[in-house]
């Protein structure tokens, strides 16, 4: 059943401003402030603000405050949502705000068995201007900030997104044209599943929509490599290329089942000290992702990445020196391979209460070369459930399970129960 949305126009500062009002219908809208009096209310402007496919679970949805020009044919979107959440750690922790099996002590130590925490940083705000151009068609402006330090235990200001898309062009900071949001199960922990591709890089895409059912996009993206080197044989210098991702997507059911294939291509620059010669190892990633709505009630989400020098793109690897290592003792360096797999159910009970649960498991190759602490392979497991109390905010409870393995044997595991409540607006 369709909505109405109420849009106040004429809104002014000062006593005895009228208002006059525009009644719209859609499916998804939700409260819209108008601030300047338009000749026409342009719905494509209107539907593009918002537009949900290719999010995921934790991305803001639709803002509910819009604001319009007096011709009707730019929007401004302000919205976010405010998320405070409590994690308990229990036998075992994983050392980190987030549950990041990568950072689980193995061999388990004695003095770090449990943990309380408690977080707000997740929390976001963002901008969205949409708009439509005679000469480049569709425009949209795009800004999106947390309060995640670097560190993730100060609460300051951090830029997650910021682009443009102009058409099918888009520059900017964004979510890799390698990593698949919407093929992402529902997770409370910030970070998400430990074989999940999970990337925002700065990019030029090209995005093309063929027809309701195919899609391609490709891009250039701003490289950032974590290599283990020994030292005084090889050392991390400049990038000299950009990383190149590409994907093809088939979707159905109006966009709510995809089958997406991606593929990666890296050219990672460091320097033989050995020869005094700057040298580069190819890095190379395919992944085959998506999410498949079985009945209007169970959704299945999967993701399964492969290749070589891409751990950077990986949750559980990200920035622990794992997209080169050593090989040898002549200086050179090499991409080792890595796996990365995700599968998840979610189970709609109702319309404002579901339940799912996901395993992922991110594993490392080729670690010969490193001692016997690197890491060698991690396991997620999370079971949740979340309910609407009332419109435009969820609560949810949330079980993890996690383990870490490194090359000697050693391994080590975690619980933690999180709980939240999130206000979006």
């Amino acid at each position: 059943m369709k909505r109405k949305l109420l849009i106040g126009l004429g809104i002014a500062i000062g006593c005895g401003a009228s208002q006059a009002q525009i009644i719209l219908e859609d499916t998804v809208w939700t409260s819209v402030i108008v601030t300047d009096k338009p000749q026409t209310t342009d719905k494509k402007v209107i539907k593009a603000m918002y537009e949900a496919n290719g999010k995921h679970f934790q991305d803001p949805r639709a803002p509910r405050f819009l604001f319009m020009d007096r011709k009707g044919k730019v929007a401004l979107g302000i919205g976010g949502y405010v998320k405070g959440t409590v994690s308990v750690d229990m036998d075992g922790i994983s050392d980190n705000l987030d549950f990041v099996t990568a950072d689980i002590p193995a061999p388990k130590q004695p003095d770090m068995r449990n943990q309380f925490l408690m977080d707000a940083s997740t929390s976001r705000l963002f901008l969205k201007l949409v708009g439509a151009n005679r000469a480049i068609g569709n425009f949209t402006a795009y800004v999106e900030t947390d309060f995640r330090s670097k560190n993730g235990h100060q609460y300051d200001l951090r830029l997650r997104q910021a682009y443009i898309r102009l058409g099918n062009l888009l520059f900017g900071r964004a979510r890799s044209t390698f990593a698949d949001g919407a093929a992402g199960p529902p997770t409370i922990d910030f970070e998400g599943p430990s074989g999940s591709v999970s990337k925002k890089n700065t990019m030029i895409q090209y995005k093309q929509q063929i027809d309701k059912n195919w899609s391609f996009a490709a891009s250039i993206e701003s490289p950032s490599e974590s290599y283990t080197v020994k030292k005084e044989q090889s050392e991390a210098i400049k990038q000299r290329m950009p990383d190149i991702p590409a994907y093809l997507q088939y979707q159905w059911d109006e966009g709510k089942s995809h089958i997406r294939l991606s593929g990666l291509f890296r050219a990672l620059s460091y320097r033989n000290l050995v020869t005094a010669e700057n040298k580069y190892a190819i890095g190379w990633a395919a992944q085959l992702s998506g999410m498949v709505a079985f009945t209007p009630r169970i959704t299945f989400y999967y993701q399964a990445a492969y290749g070589k020098g891409y751990a950077d793109y990986l949750n559980d690897l990200g920035g622990s020196g794992y997209d080169l290592i050593p090989d040898g003792d002549g200086g050179k360096l090499t991409a080792p391979y890595a796996l990365g797999i995700v599968g998840g159910l979610q189970y709609n009970i109702c319309k404002n209460f579901f339940v799912s649960a996901s395993y992922s498991q991110c594993r490392l190759y080729d670690q010969a070369s490193l001692d016997g602490s690197a890491y060698k392979y991690g396991d997620y497991v999370v079971a949740n459930a979340f309910y609407s109390p009332f419109s435009n905010c969820q609560v949810g409870v949330e079980f993890l399970y996690g383990n870490r393995h490194n090359h000697d044997h050693t391994s080590g595991n975690a619980h933690r129960l999180n709980a939240m409540i999130q206000y979006n607006f």
